[in-house]
């Protein structure tokens, strides 16, 4: 089943965007409270030019609908994290998540040979799992009990070209 995308227009960042990017977090509704400061302070970093993460957003009718965060692994050859991504409930389905993991790869072309991406293994994460799986993500790890008890964590990854060495 194909969806057609909402007419998302990708976009950089910026310190203006902190607003919509928590209340967007927020409303996704499987964030914990304690963990939507931390994607602030990586968006944080990130609008301030860190190397460590790159962020982008995603309009809908001038008006931010969601955010991908990712940044090299310390200590690896290679290998990124995704790190952060929601996108308004409102507009789930819609191909906006789809517009973001796409870019985010199309950017890493040529740079990174593996993308990690950790997300949970509740049950109301099931979709989230689903997404990446249906981008060509592949489970293949799990940590029982990893963020809270009952709340293992997941481990997805993808490959690419392994990009040119000197």
């Amino acid at each position: 089943m194909t969806r057609a995308v909402a007419a998302g227009q990708l976009r950089g960042m910026t310190a203006a965007d902190r607003g919509r990017l928590e209340e967007i977090t927020r409303a996704v509704g499987l964030f914990r409270d304690d963990e939507v400061p931390v994607a602030l302070e990586v968006f944080d970093a990130a609008v301030a030019g860190s190397p460590d993460y790159t962020a982008l957003g995603v309009e809908v009718d001038g008006r931010l609908a969601g955010w991908i965060c990712w940044g090299p692994t310390p200590c690896t050859l290679a290998t990124w994290d995704l790190y952060w991504m929601a996108v308004d409930p409102a507009l789930h389905g819609h191909g906006l998540g789809t517009l973001l993991v796409d870019e985010m790869e199309r950017r890493l072309a040529g740079v990174a040979r593996l993308v990690v991406v950790e997300t949970a293994g509740r049950a109301d994460y099931a979709p989230t799992r689903a997404f990446y799986e249906a981008r060509g993500y592949r489970a293949v790890g799990l940590i029982p009990d990893f963020y809270a008890p009952g709340d293992d964590q997941v481990t997805f990854v993808k490959y690419f070209e392994a990009p040119a060495t000197h």
